[in-house]
């Protein structure tokens, strides 16, 4: 529907776009928010299944919403798209299942791991289709083409209202550097007054809740919600969101980063490795109907940084350590976390970049498993 007399024609009436070869892809259908209930009508002329895919980079704003009459409810699935995983770009060799673990299925074995400046290269290049062969030299273009996009053209799709392109920059950057982090509109606020010089900053929790909101509507940010489980107690347990780019790479772009300087930032490096792994875990989790939150105590600071949430409600407690030196310490925050909880997990899990081998351990049963061995 980018194409000015594709679009005009569907204006006219929706119909005089659809072709008799099915399944048939509509891309960016919102520009002409008519197509939903046409194809929806279409579905309903016979039986038959998966006659049309519709593709559309950003959410319908409610005036584009009062153009649509029926929710698609028994005709129509909605579906998000992500990234690639390292499954899916062939950088796993999907050894190891997340199912296999739930199903107690892991030996012990040696493995060959990532190096950490291959897990920075597979950071920086981010899961995009057209960026996978890329050569070294290049990988960081693309992310930073797709920022640019909507910093200076997307943002205003949903014709709401105007909105400032530098204030998007600034929020985006204030993003990047609380990646993988608890983050809420009030830090946002004074971290954009901390790091940025031009002369109007996001100021306004509401301004910034507003932008926050484009983001989410453009499919380029993905909240890790906080966990809800019977703890000692519920008084304790983190609300807010932690906060992540759908890709690690977005971070990376905005920030200015590549291969190199997240070798010489390892603090940096670890967020976006955890960055890369929530993508990944999300992707793997979709195909199971699970979902994909965090744990955090607010008094003693406990925190498990991902806990999968199976379809049967049973859930896995995972920690995620760039290399093997931190493993220890994973082991002891997923430890008392098992030991406070009353519904415990089904498995828990230590998803490492660096460390050759796929093991449980013996004293606690955690599941130690590399990045580049894990699949669905």
């Amino acid at each position: 529907m980018t194409l000015k007399d594709k679009r005009a024609l569907a204006m006219e009436n929706p119909k005089f776009i659809f072709d008799d070869d099915r399944p048939q892809l509509i891309d960016e259908w919102q520009l002409v928010p008519s197509i939903w209930d046409a194809v929806r009508h279409e579905c309903d002329v016979d039986k038959n299944k998966g006659k049309f895919i519709l593709t559309g980079s950003t959410t319908l704003i409610k005036n584009d919403k009062d153009e649509v009459f029926h929710t698609g409810m028994g005709r129509i699935v909605d579906c998000r798209m992500y990234p690639m995983s390292c499954y899916e770009s062939g950088d796993s060799s999907g050894i190891v299942s997340i199912l296999d673990m739930l199903n107690q299925k892991i030996e012990n074995k040696g493995f060959k791991s990532l190096e950490l400046p291959e897990i920075a290269r597979l950071i920086v290049r981010g899961g995009w289709p057209e960026n996978i062969k890329v050569s070294d030299e290049d990988i960081t273009i693309l992310p930073k083409m797709y920022l640019e996009s909507i910093i200076n053209k997307d943002i205003n799709e949903r014709k709401d209202k105007k909105r400032d392109s530098n204030k998007m920059s600034m929020l985006i950057r204030a993003l990047a550097r609380n990646e993988s982090s608890v983050v809420s509109f009030n830090t946002l606020v004074k971290d954009i007054e901390e790091y940025e010089s031009e002369e109007e900053l996001l100021t306004s929790r509401i301004t910034v809740a507003d932008y926050l909101s484009v983001l989410d509507s453009l499919y380029l940010t993905l909240n890790q919600e906080a966990f809800s489980i019977n703890y000692r107690s519920s008084k304790r347990i983190g609300k807010s969101p932690k906060r992540h780019f759908v890709d690690p790479s977005l971070a990376c772009a905005s920030l200015g980063l590549n291969v190199s300087k997240l070798m010489n930032d390892f603090n940096t490096f670890g967020l976006m490795f955890e960055s890369l792994v929530l993508r990944d875990l999300k992707i793997y989790m979709d195909t199971t109907n699970g979902k994909v939150f965090y744990f955090r105590d607010n008094i003693s600071g406990a925190e498990v940084d991902v806990i999968l949430e199976f379809a049967d409600s049973s859930y896995a407690a995972v920690e995620v350590k760039l290399s093997f030196n931190y493993i220890e310490e994973a082991k002891k925050s997923l430890k008392k976390f098992y030991d406070n909880v009353s519904v415990k997990p089904k498995f828990m899990c230590i998803i490492v970049g660096h460390y050759d081998a796929i093991c449980r351990d013996d004293e606690t049963g955690i599941y130690i498993v590399p990045i580049n061995a894990l699949k669905p």
